[in-house]
């Protein structure tokens, strides 16, 4: 017999599988029904009405749906996501190429927002109705509102071209562009991993502004909730309780009130991070930066379906592993959820 573990393992994978199910459905269909003719997009609009239906039956859009769908699935399972037409290369190794360029700049933003953005909101649920937390309130307000484009471009104004502390767009210098070999697509650690400072001083220095930029919209989400969280668990009755017998203030917020959101925080930092990672498009183009954004970007501009129903996939597949990784977070910290 199967125990306990094994089910819950078993639920786990089962649900997923069916998620995973759910987005290639979503993807597939959202193929099929935006005005993008995939065919006219191969073969061009000088193409004669033999040579359209030729290359329709090639690539199987004379077959039924559902066996369109079948054989998508398929495909996906084996990593074959087609042909991309605007770089005339597998969408796979296209993906390949440019996600970790995306996921090495919001993983250093959500270091910053998480780094930051917890201790401002435990600061301003401690100091509430106070000066402190009203700058910082007003702080994640305006992180939260301003456009990501707009404060990209004035980062580049005033850190590159203005005071110069900075590089500017793209991922590193062109004297080191492609002299480092990719180990784990992560310029910053591969150059570390080379030995190359030089490379790696570059690197840190195209990506650190548009990194922050990421990161003051993860911060602002982040204090936020946090505060939200904290104030909710300092009006608890343990916490007076605590105060009463003479428990040292910092110990009463760090350990007694933080010490209980912490579940609810890890939620809200996995959507963060997952939001960082589909949610830089607007950065990658300000800051031409090569990750999965730009990339798809271009695609839809040139109407490069293959490609763009690929990175919508990977995106939501960031997603749903990002959700249960959370997921299992919260049943390690909390087992009243097990």
């Amino acid at each position: 017999m199967i125990g306990g573990t094994g089910i819950a393992v078993l639920r786990f994978c089962v649900v997923v599988a069916l998620t995973f199910l759910g987005l290639l459905a979503l993807t597939f269909f959202i193929g099929r029904v935006i005005p993008i003719d995939p065919v006219l997009a191969v073969v061009g609009d000088r193409a004669t009405n033999e040579q359209y239906e030729v290359a329709r039956v090639a690539m199987g859009l004379d077959r039924p749906l559902i066996v369109q769908f079948a054989s998508y699935v398929g495909d996906v399972l084996r990593f074959d996501l087609g042909m991309s037409v605007s770089t005339n290369r597998p969408v796979a190794e296209d993906l390949a190429r440019v996600f970790p360029a995306t996921l090495e700049m919001a993983t250093i933003g959500i270091l910053i927002g998480v780094g930051l953005g917890i201790p401002a909101g435990v600061l301003a649920a401690a100091h509430q109705g106070r000066l402190t937390d009203h700058v910082i309130r007003v702080f994640a307000l305006l992180g939260y509102s301003v456009p990501a484009f707009w404060l990209g471009l004035v980062g580049l104004v005033v850190f590159y071209a203005g005071l110069g502390w900075v590089s500017g767009p793209g991922r590193v210098s062109i004297f080191y562009d492609g002299i480092t070999p990719t180990v784990t697509g992560l310029l910053t650690i591969d150059s570390l991993l080379d030995g190359d400072l030089a490379v790696f001083r570059s690197a840190l220095s195209h990506i650190i502004l548009p990194a922050t930029i990421l990161g003051v919209f993860s911060l602002a989400y982040i204090a936020r909730m946090t505060r939200s969280f904290m104030l909710d668990q300092l009006g608890q009755e343990y916490i007076t309780t605590a105060r009463v017998k003479g428990v040292p203030e910092w110990r009463v917020i760090w350990f007694h009130a933080f010490g209980a959101i912490r579940v609810p925080l890890i939620t809200v930092i996995g959507l963060s991070y997952a939001g960082l990672l589909e949610g830089s498009v607007m950065i990658e183009t300000v800051f031409s930066w090569p990750g999965i954004g730009n990339y798809l970007t271009t695609a839809l501009f040139n109407a490069d379906m293959n490609a763009v129903l690929g990175a919508t996939l990977v995106i939501g597949a960031v997603f749903i592993l990002i959700n249960k990784v959370s997921d299992v977070l919260y049943r390690i910290l909390d087992p009243r959820s097990r």
